[in-house]
Formats: C-alpha cells, sequence, structure tokens
C-alpha cells in the first residue's frame, strides 16, 4: 500500500509538470526532451541501487544521482503546488457558473503567464540544489559561543571546548575540501574536542581514503568522541553477524589509532589546580526506532550532582527524554545527528527553519532547559542529499565562562 501511494503521489507531480512544460513550450521536441530527461533521472536513481557502492546505502556515484532526483522533484513540486492551486480556483469558478447558469459554463483555460510564473520560482529550489551539492556541502561555517555556568570550577574558566560531528566518511568526495575542513578546526586551537558520531556510513572501510586527513585534527588536552546510529553497522546487509562485528572492531580501531578516546557509557575526568570536569560520552539512543545502547546512569556512575559534567550523547531526542531533568545535573549536552535537514533557511538572530524542526525539538544551535544547555550540531559532513542548503557544515567552539 505504502508503495502504491508512493508512486501516485509520484504519478501526480509528474503530470503536473509534465502540463507546465508543454504549456511554456510548444514545440513538441522540447516537451519530448523532458520526459527522456525526466526518465534517464528516474532510471541511473533506481539503477545505482542494483550496484554496490563504496559507503553502503548513500555513497557515490549513488548519493549523486539522488541529489540530481531530489533536485527534479523540487522543481516538479514548485509546479505542481502553483498549478494545483490554480486547478482549485479554475474549478471554483466553474462551480459558480453551474450555480448561476447565465455564465459560460466552462473551464477557464489555463493561462500562459501562470505555468512562467510556477517554473520562474520553482526554479529558486532547483538551482540552489544544485548549488548544494557542489559547493554549499563544503561551505564550513565556524560557530562561537561563549556559555557562562556558575558551578564551572574556576579552574576550567576559559576552556576551549570544539564540537564536530556527523562526518560520513562514505559520503566525501573532495580530499581539498575536507583538508581545508580540518585546517579550520585546527585554527581554533582548542582545548579539547568532542565528536558526536557518525563517523562513517556503514562500513570501516569508509575510512580508508580519509584517515591520514581526519589524523590531522589536534587539541591541547585530548580527542573525545561516541558512537553515532549509522557506526554500528546497522543499516548494511551483512552475510554473517561475525562480519558486522569484525567491522564494528574495525571502526573502533581506528578511532584509537586517531587518538580519539572513545567513551561507551563511560566517563572520563579532567584535572586542574586540584579542581576536576567530567566528559560523559554515552552510546547512541534515538526515539523513533533507532537503537537505545545509551546508558547515562552506567556513563555518570560515582558522580553527583554537584560536579560539573559535558556529556556528549549522538541523538538530541537523548536529552529531551532522559537528560535535561536527570537529576544528576547534566550542564551541558553536545549533540549531532539531525544534520539540520542539510536544508533550511537561517538568518542568525532572526530565523530559523527545516523541515527537521517538525521531529526534533533540538535540532540546530544552543538550547535551554532551567539551567541546563544542549548544542546540537549541524553536522560536518553529510547524507542521502549530496549538498547544504542553508543549513551549512558546522564546526562549533564553546567557550566556558
Amino acid at each position: 500500500m505504502r508503495w502504491i501511494i508512493s508512486l501516485s503521489i509520484l504519478l501526480g507531480i509528474e503530470v503536473y509538470a509534465l502540463q507546465a512544460f508543454r504549456r511554456l513550450f510548444s514545440k513538441k521536441p522540447v516537451t519530448i526532451l523532458y520526459i527522456v530527461l525526466s526518465a534517464l533521472i528516474y532510471g541511473m536513481m533506481i539503477g545505482s541501487f542494483f550496484t554496490t557502492v563504496q559507503g553502503g546505502t548513500f555513497g557515490q556515484p549513488r548519493a549523486f544521482f539522488i541529489g540530481l532526483f531530489l533536485s527534479m522533484m523540487a522543481l516538479k513540486i514548485g509546479l505542481l503546488v502553483f498549478m494545483f492551486t490554480e486547478d482549485i480556483g479554475r474549478v471554483i469558478r466553474y462551480v459558480v457558473r453551474l450555480i448561476f447558469p447565465s455564465s459560460k459554463k466552462s473551464f477557464p483555460s489555463r493561462r500562459k503567464f501562470i505555468s512562467q510564473l510556477a517554473l520562474g520560482i520553482s526554479a529558486i529550489p532547483f538551482f540552489s540544489m544544485l548549488y548544494g551539492m557542489y559547493q554549499g556541502k563544503y561551505n564550513f561555517k565556524v560557530l562561537k559561543y561563549k556559555l557562562e555556568f556558575e558551578d564551572l570550577p574556576k579552574a576550567f574558566k576559559g576552556l576551549k571546548v570544539l564540537q564536530i560531528s556527523d562526518i560520513h566518511s562514505g559520503s566525501l568526495d573532495n580530499k581539498e575540501k575536507i583538508q581545508y575542513g580540518v585546517d579550520l578546526i585546527n585554527s581554533q586551537q582548542a582545548d579539547i574536542i568532542c565528536f558526536t558520531g557518525d563517523l562513517v556510513n556503514n562500513l570501516a572501510k569508509e575510512m580508508d581514503n580519509w584517515f591520514e586527513v581526519f589524523n590531522q585534527i589536534e587539541a591541547k588536552i585530548g580527542i573525545y568522541s561516541i558512537l553515532g546510529n549509522h557506526d554500528y553497522g546497522d543499516y548494511h546487509d551483512w552475510d554473517s553477524q561475525e562480519d558486522k562485528t569484525e567491522n564494528f572492531n574495525q571502526l573502533l580501531n581506528i578511532h584509537q589509532k586517531l587518538g580519539w578516546k572513545m567513551l561507551r557509557n563511560e566517563h572520563i575526568s579532567l584535572e586542574r589546580s586540584g579542581e576536576k570536569l567530567h566528559i560523559v560520552g554515552v552510546e547512541n539512543w534515538g526515539n523513533g526506532g533507532f537503537v537505545k545502547y545509551g546508558d547515562i546512569d552506567k556513563a555518570s556512575q560515582n558522580l553527583t550532582a554537584e560536579d560539573f559534567k559535558i556529556l556528549m550523547n549522538h541523538d538530541p531526542s537523548y536529552w529531551d527524554e532522559k537528560v535535561k531533568d536527570h537529576p544528576k545535573n547534566f550542564q551541558l549536552c553536545l549533540s549531532g545527528h539531525t544534520h539540520g535537514m542539510q536544508f533550511g533557511i537561517e538568518i542568525p538572530g532572526w530565523f530559523k527553519w527545516s523541515p527537521v524542526q517538525y521531529r526534533y525539538k533540538q535540532w540546530a544551535g544552543i538550547y535551554k532547559h532551567h539551567n541546563r544547555l544542549i548544542n546540537v550540531n549541524r553536522g560536518f559532513g553529510y547524507l542521502a542529499y549530496p549538498g547544504r542548503v542553508g543549513i551549512w557544515p558546522e564546526v562549533t567552539v564553546i567557550e566556558l565562562g
């Protein structure tokens, strides 16, 4: 039934889009060219799912075809919205003429300027998504915050915490751009770096071409990491459980070779001048069918509400469900996972919107509950749609005060 509904929606979109092109371009060869191009895009995307690609589900070149398909659909959906709205108006006018017989009982013809307007406006998201595929996905932004905490130990005032998240190495395709992102990270001269999960899409070998790049990341005190939902290999069709376990062990070994301290439902304590700050890391836990390996109580064993803690958890729904009202008082939480859906509109200090906000209450940036804070990082890489529009790849720098 889901397939029938999906195919019916796609058919409706295609019918309306074809009507618009036929209205705008009366020459038959143009219409034929449009149909052929649409068929090719559908064919390439569907065909990519019958071939093996590096990075599993969303590696190259499959991601490119998905991005091209989504860009075309953005154009066609825009056409549908305009023309369907016009059709509703036409039906209303027809009904009025039925009620008043003196009026002419016919549908008014579709006016060409409506199709032109629809195509012009629909071209904006189309070209935006193409831009996102070629430039936006590497438009790295450094977002800086200074956060004040009354219970922060004095010895750690001014501590610079850098957060990165969601690298998704199996999707990456440009070493020069990624090297720029890594250099941008190192230029911040962070005291500690927290990586909040999803190093790969599915497979540990996705890091083969990227290890030497990410191995350059440095922090004055240390780099700490956790697992994201994609790191467990749950979205790959394994030949055996042994293969899945071997892949997972390889991923853990990569973190170790990078010099990143993996925290799996555990914590580590930093000490300065006799005072302590605790980095707590939990495994992935997420609402909506995601795995729930996270155990905040185990991770914070022997810690008290008075201890200052930075919690790393991949999915921000965990903070909403388990952390924000926890009696042990986790002052600062660092999460990722949402990517800000890689699509949205942000005007700093004025407006922020993405479709992902209808799924996650906390989806990008700083949120506060009583005196507890969470930062949801927009991600360093990308997944599925190989681009970003309006929601740019992020390096977060937080100075504690």
